[in-house]
């Protein structure tokens, strides 16, 4: 499978089924800023306080054909194998990408375990092998991946642009964050260290081209 990461921002993603596995569905694609729309007649609590909210659109008719109109990622979760199977040839008609619950040939895409730290995000994918199993690397990654990563990676953004501001090539940048960021410094992210951290980064900018 080939791996990447999709922007959603305001893009209309499409969720058949209103039940927990349609919630699982729902939550990451809310967090990433997508126009949500669950069709299904029924919703588990949790969707229809998110419809009450107004985080998501509701059609409480259930799916028809014709309802994917303009959708841009559909995702089938009933655990009604006609409906799920009649939506997603609809979406492969329309040139649409579904993701099925259910394991069989008709999805497009697997949506892989993860963590966020921040602007940091670890995935697992199985290539749809064992979902538990995903999913028990991911808790161990939750355990090992505190947020003080997603607080580093924040840190380290703004001393990559003070060593932007400095005179040198694009390869002598790429060498010196190669150098810089080993080990140690991992250590010290890990035991939480980021000040640490960050005095010794910015110590090796300050001497970064100094020794020509």
């Amino acid at each position: 499978m080939y791996a990447m990461n999709m922007k959603l921002t305001d893009r209309r993603c499409v969720v058949v089924g209103g039940g927990r596995v349609a919630l699982r569905k729902v939550l990451p694609l809310l967090e990433e800023g997508a126009r949500v729309e669950v069709i299904a007649p029924q919703l588990c609590g949790e969707l229809r306080q998110l419809a009450a909210e107004k985080k998501l659109s509701w059609q409480s008719a259930g799916y028809v054909p014709g309802c994917l109109t303009g959708a841009f990622l559909v995702f089938c979760a009933t655990d009604d194998l006609s409906v799920n199977t009649a939506a997603a040839a609809e979406a492969h008609e329309r040139g649409i990408l579904v993701n099925v619950a259910a394991p069989g040939r008709d999805s497009d895409f697997q949506v892989p375990a993860s963590i966020r730290r921040g602007a940091l995000q670890l995935t697992v994918s199985t290539g749809g092998g064992s979902p538990a199993f995903s999913r028990l690397l991911r808790r161990q990654l939750e355990a090992r991946f505190t947020q003080a990563y997603g607080e580093w990676l924040q840190r380290l953004a703004l001393l990559r642009a003070e060593l932007q501001q400095r005179p040198g090539t694009s390869r002598e940048r790429e060498q010196f964050w190669q150098q810089v960021l080993n080990e140690g410094i991992l250590a010290l992210v890990e035991q939480g260290k980021l000040e640490e951290a960050e005095a010794e980064v910015r110590n090796a900018i300050n001497g970064f081209g100094t020794q020509s």
